[in-house]
Protein backbone atom coordinates (compact mmCIF):
# COMPACT_ATOMS: atom_id res chain seq x y z
CA UNK A 1 0.00 0.00 0.00
CA UNK A 2 1.34 3.67 -0.64
CA UNK A 3 0.65 6.09 1.28
CA UNK A 4 0.59 10.15 0.98
CA UNK A 5 0.32 12.34 3.90
CA UNK A 6 -0.15 16.28 3.79
CA UNK A 7 0.00 18.86 6.03
CA UNK A 8 -0.82 21.40 4.03
CA UNK A 9 -4.04 21.24 1.81
CA UNK A 10 -4.34 19.40 -1.63
CA UNK A 11 -7.86 19.18 -3.22
CA UNK A 12 -6.61 16.50 -5.35
CA UNK A 13 -5.81 13.81 -2.50
CA UNK A 14 -9.19 15.34 -0.75
CA UNK A 15 -10.90 14.07 -3.86
CA UNK A 16 -9.51 10.64 -3.19
CA UNK A 17 -10.14 10.82 0.41
CA UNK A 18 -13.57 12.36 0.16
CA UNK A 19 -15.70 9.34 -0.78
CA UNK A 20 -14.29 6.90 1.93
CA UNK A 21 -14.91 9.46 4.57
CA UNK A 22 -18.22 10.28 3.21
CA UNK A 23 -19.40 7.00 3.08
CA UNK A 24 -17.94 6.19 6.94
CA UNK A 25 -18.91 9.44 8.45
CA UNK A 26 -21.60 11.47 6.10
CA UNK A 27 -24.73 10.99 7.68
CA UNK A 28 -22.69 10.47 11.83
CA UNK A 29 -20.30 12.95 12.83
CA UNK A 30 -18.51 14.11 10.00
CA UNK A 31 -16.43 17.65 10.12
CA UNK A 32 -17.88 20.02 6.94
CA UNK A 33 -14.96 20.29 4.82
CA UNK A 34 -14.47 23.75 5.71
CA UNK A 35 -13.62 22.82 9.21
CA UNK A 36 -11.28 20.03 7.78
CA UNK A 37 -9.07 22.80 5.67
CA UNK A 38 -9.00 25.40 8.32
CA UNK A 39 -7.81 22.19 10.78
CA UNK A 40 -5.09 22.00 8.67
CA UNK A 41 -4.02 25.02 7.61
CA UNK A 42 -4.10 25.85 11.34
CA UNK A 43 -1.23 22.99 11.63
CA UNK A 44 -3.52 20.50 13.75
CA UNK A 45 -4.32 18.45 11.64
CA UNK A 46 -2.39 15.69 8.54
CA UNK A 47 -4.60 13.91 6.24
CA UNK A 48 -3.11 10.33 5.29
CA UNK A 49 -4.84 8.34 2.10
CA UNK A 50 -3.50 4.50 1.62
CA UNK A 51 -3.96 3.53 -1.82
CA UNK A 52 -3.56 -0.16 -3.33
CA UNK A 53 -2.52 0.23 -7.16
CA UNK A 54 -4.08 3.76 -8.01
CA UNK A 55 -7.43 3.77 -5.91
CA UNK A 56 -7.73 5.20 -2.37
CA UNK A 57 -8.88 2.24 -0.03
CA UNK A 58 -7.90 3.94 3.35
CA UNK A 59 -7.84 7.39 4.88
CA UNK A 60 -7.78 8.75 8.10
CA UNK A 61 -7.72 12.71 9.58
CA UNK A 62 -5.52 12.75 12.78
CA UNK A 63 -4.60 15.77 15.16
CA UNK A 64 -1.98 16.84 16.69
CA UNK A 65 -1.22 18.20 20.13
CA UNK A 66 2.29 19.03 20.20
CA UNK A 67 2.76 20.23 23.30
CA UNK A 68 1.05 17.28 25.14
CA UNK A 69 3.07 15.02 22.61
CA UNK A 70 -0.43 13.66 21.91
CA UNK A 71 -1.89 12.36 18.30
CA UNK A 72 -5.54 11.80 18.25
CA UNK A 73 -7.13 9.90 15.54
CA UNK A 74 -10.09 11.83 14.70
CA UNK A 75 -11.70 9.70 11.70
CA UNK A 76 -10.26 6.63 10.20
CA UNK A 77 -12.14 4.68 6.98
CA UNK A 78 -11.30 1.78 5.39
CA UNK A 79 -13.03 0.99 2.21
CA UNK A 80 -15.96 -1.27 2.71
CA UNK A 81 -14.57 -3.62 -0.25
CA UNK A 82 -11.54 -3.93 1.17
CA UNK A 83 -12.02 -4.44 4.99
CA UNK A 84 -11.52 -7.65 6.36
CA UNK A 85 -7.41 -7.49 4.54
CA UNK A 86 -5.72 -6.37 7.36
CA UNK A 87 -5.62 -2.95 5.78
CA UNK A 88 -7.23 -1.07 8.55
CA UNK A 89 -4.38 -2.32 11.13
CA UNK A 90 -1.41 -1.73 8.92
CA UNK A 91 -2.40 1.76 8.37
CA UNK A 92 -2.79 2.41 12.16
CA UNK A 93 0.60 0.84 12.46
CA UNK A 94 1.54 3.41 9.73
CA UNK A 95 0.42 6.53 11.99
CA UNK A 96 1.69 4.63 15.14
CA UNK A 97 5.36 4.47 13.48
CA UNK A 98 4.58 8.38 12.15
CA UNK A 99 3.60 9.91 15.59
CA UNK A 100 6.61 8.34 17.19
CA UNK A 101 9.47 9.67 14.58
CA UNK A 102 7.48 12.88 15.35
CA UNK A 103 8.13 12.77 19.20
CA UNK A 104 4.63 11.53 20.03
CA UNK A 105 3.73 9.81 23.83
CA UNK A 106 0.24 8.71 22.94
CA UNK A 107 -2.15 7.80 20.63
CA UNK A 108 -5.69 8.48 21.33
CA UNK A 109 -9.24 7.82 19.59
CA UNK A 110 -12.74 7.95 20.97
CA UNK A 111 -15.11 5.19 19.96
CA UNK A 112 -18.72 5.07 20.49
CA UNK A 113 -19.44 3.21 23.64
CA UNK A 114 -23.51 2.44 23.32
CA UNK A 115 -23.14 -1.07 23.59
CA UNK A 116 -24.52 -2.64 19.98
CA UNK A 117 -22.56 -5.15 17.61
CA UNK A 118 -21.05 -2.46 15.51
CA UNK A 119 -19.40 -0.35 18.54
CA UNK A 120 -18.44 -3.75 20.13
CA UNK A 121 -16.60 -4.27 16.27
CA UNK A 122 -15.02 -0.98 16.05
CA UNK A 123 -13.65 -1.43 20.19
CA UNK A 124 -12.45 -5.30 19.03
CA UNK A 125 -10.63 -3.00 16.29
CA UNK A 126 -8.57 -0.73 18.18
CA UNK A 127 -7.92 -3.45 20.97
CA UNK A 128 -6.27 -5.15 18.42
CA UNK A 129 -4.31 -2.39 17.50
CA UNK A 130 -2.69 -2.49 20.55
CA UNK A 131 -5.44 0.37 22.06
CA UNK A 132 -6.22 0.68 25.55
CA UNK A 133 -10.49 0.95 26.56
CA UNK A 134 -10.73 3.35 29.33
CA UNK A 135 -13.86 2.98 31.66
CA UNK A 136 -14.53 7.01 31.72
CA UNK A 137 -17.85 7.24 29.37
CA UNK A 138 -18.15 10.62 28.33
CA UNK A 139 -21.69 12.07 26.76
CA UNK A 140 -20.96 15.56 24.85
CA UNK A 141 -24.33 18.44 24.74
CA UNK A 142 -23.85 18.71 20.43
CA UNK A 143 -23.97 14.73 20.09
CA UNK A 144 -26.52 12.03 21.40
CA UNK A 145 -23.68 8.61 21.56
CA UNK A 146 -22.02 8.59 24.48
CA UNK A 147 -17.92 7.79 23.89
CA UNK A 148 -14.89 6.42 25.59
CA UNK A 149 -11.40 7.21 25.16
CA UNK A 150 -9.18 4.11 23.84
CA UNK A 151 -5.37 5.09 23.80
CA UNK A 152 -2.12 3.73 23.31
CA UNK A 153 1.15 4.74 24.63
CA UNK A 154 3.67 5.13 21.92
CA UNK A 155 6.79 5.64 24.83
CA UNK A 156 6.80 3.26 27.65
CA UNK A 157 5.10 4.96 30.35
CA UNK A 158 4.42 3.15 33.43
CA UNK A 159 1.16 5.73 34.88
CA UNK A 160 -1.98 4.54 33.57
CA UNK A 161 -3.97 6.96 31.80
CA UNK A 162 -7.86 7.85 32.90
CA UNK A 163 -10.56 8.84 30.62
CA UNK A 164 -10.91 11.86 31.63
CA UNK A 165 -7.80 12.86 31.39
CA UNK A 166 -7.92 11.75 27.81
CA UNK A 167 -11.11 13.75 27.36
CA UNK A 168 -9.37 16.86 28.25
CA UNK A 169 -6.78 16.25 25.30
CA UNK A 170 -9.88 15.52 23.18
CA UNK A 171 -11.93 18.47 24.03
CA UNK A 172 -8.78 20.73 23.41
CA UNK A 173 -8.38 19.63 19.72
CA UNK A 174 -12.08 19.49 19.32
CA UNK A 175 -12.42 23.19 20.40
CA UNK A 176 -9.10 24.30 18.16
CA UNK A 177 -10.61 22.32 15.41
CA UNK A 178 -14.13 24.38 15.76
CA UNK A 179 -13.24 28.07 17.42
CA UNK A 180 -9.86 27.83 15.57
CA UNK A 181 -6.37 30.33 16.71
CA UNK A 182 -3.94 27.21 16.25
CA UNK A 183 -2.92 27.09 20.05
CA UNK A 184 -3.06 24.60 22.36
CA UNK A 185 -4.31 25.38 26.26
CA UNK A 186 -2.30 23.82 28.61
Amino acid sequence: MKIKTIDTWDDELWKDASPLYLQAFGDKGAKPVKIIKKMIAQGIAELHVGYNESAAVVMALTGKLVSYRVMIIDYLAVSEKERGQGLGYHFVDYLRQRALAEGYQKLIIEAESEETPVNRQRIHFWQSCGFILTEYVHHYIWVPEPYRAMYQPIISDSREVTGEELFGYINTFHRLSFRGGGREEG
